[in-house]
Parts: C-alpha cells; structure tokens; sequence
C-alpha cells in the first residue's frame, strides 16, 4: 500500500464527477444486496441536485481528497433537530446520509479519516450526537460503524407482501 497524504474539505462543484462515481460504487452495492428495492445502473442525483446540495450549509459533505486534490472518499450529512416538538428533546444532529471510500482505497483509513472527520465537524456545530442508517444487507458497513463505537439507535423492520 502506497502511504498518501489526505485531508477532509468540503466537497465543491469541481468534484461532481468523482462524487458520480463514488455514489454510482454505493448505488451498485445496494443494488446488488437488495435489487427488489434498488434499481441498476441509475444515478442517485443530477448534476443540478448536487450542486444545490454542495451549496446547502444545512447539508455538508465532506471529502477526503488526496495530495493532488482527488476525492477518495465522501460523506454527505444532515443537520436535524426537533424545535418546539412535543416529545422529542431540541438536540442538533448531524446525520449522516452516506458515506462512500472509492473501491480503490478500500482497507486505508480512508472511512476512519472520514468518520473522524465528521465527528469533529458535528462538535464544532453545536451537536449532541451523530446518527445513520445502514442497511442490513451490507455487512461490511455495518461492521465499520461497530468497530467506531456506534450502536443500534432504532431498528427499522420490514414484511415483503
């Protein structure tokens, strides 16, 4: 394995063509563990959605990008919380919505440098906590997160008719 230098930024416009592909490598993975609910070969967002959200401080994505500024890896997240909600508390969250490392760095910290990396942007924020769904179909997902300490928050369970 080569040791290369990388650091986290926010992702920008410059990046759409990597953040298509590493979105493409995700899509493919739920793809091919639940295709009755994931359909082949389409893409996530438009070039115009992205951008909207690379614009939106609402949802940051961060990427881990290499020394000549190559998205390696990214996490797209939401910030959440319940104002004035008759239960629920009135804490910030940064959810993260997905998380992606290019197929081609797999297995060199580049998700740990990412996680990390949200962690401390989700501090800087003001938030009480980080959460995300995994589907139960990616074991190596799950896998991950449970070695970065996170734990079941709910369980989302399903009856196929």
């Amino acid at each position: 394995m080569t040791e290369s230098k990388l650091t986290v930024r926010r992702a920008a416009p410059r990046d759409l063509p990597r953040l298509h592909e590493l979105l493409r490598q995700v899509a493919e993975v739920h793809h091919q563990g639940r295709p009755d609910l994931f359909k082949a070969g389409q893409r996530k967002y438009t070039d115009e959605q992205l951008l909207e959200i690379l614009a939106d401080d609402t949802r940051p994505v961060l990427a881990a990008v290499n020394e000549q500024d190559v998205v390696q890896g990214y996490a797209f997240c939401v910030f959440k919380q319940f104002v004035n909600d008759n239960i629920m508390t009135d804490i910030r969250t940064l959810y993260i919505d997905d998380l992606c490392v290019d197929e081609a760095c797999r297995g060199q910290h580049v998700g740990t440098l990412l996680y990390d990396a949200v962690l401390d942007f989700a501090r800087q924020h003001g938030c009480y906590n980080v959460t995300l769904n995994v589907w139960s179909c990616n074991k190596s997902a799950q896998k991950f997160y449970e070695a970065r300490g996170l734990v079941p928050q709910k369980i989302g369970m399903e009856v196929i008719l």
